[in-house]
């Protein structure tokens, strides 16, 4: 099969791993998150295996159209979490889709928890 001048000679596949330092890259440097946190499937890979996962917070579900991204984070206290989380969806989706050139068909957002700033 041939498409324009090119000539394609297999497949690429890019690791869930790849596409979680997007998201991680572009999650953390949204105004308002202060970090990612683990969920529950993180601390039963740490039970089960004996390891932390590699991009805790992170799940990567990668099919035939496109890649769903789920993200837990942690927001600044007095932000508004809406916005927030709007804002990643934008970032992420933005990232994944321009460096990767993938499709991504949804990027849901776990707030777990709210950072209190110390005085």
């Amino acid at each position: 099969m041939s498409v324009g001048n090119e000539e394609r000679l297999g497949v690429v596949k890019i690791s869930d791993e790849v596409i979680a330092v997007c998201v991680l890259n572009s999650t953390l440097k949204t105004k308002g998150v202060y970090g990612l946190s683990g969920g529950l499937t993180d601390s039963l890979s740490k039970n089960l295996l004996g390891k932390d996962p590699l991009y805790k917070g992170i799940k990567i579900s990668q099919g035939d159209d496109g890649v769903v991204i789920d993200i837990s984070v942690i927001v600044n206290y007095g932000i508004k979490i809406p916005d927030v989380a709007w804002d990643i969806q934008e970032n992420v989706k933005k990232e994944v889709e321009e460096i990767i050139e993938i499709t991504v068909n949804a990027v849901n957002i776990h707030v777990t928890g709210v950072h209190f700033n110390e005085a």
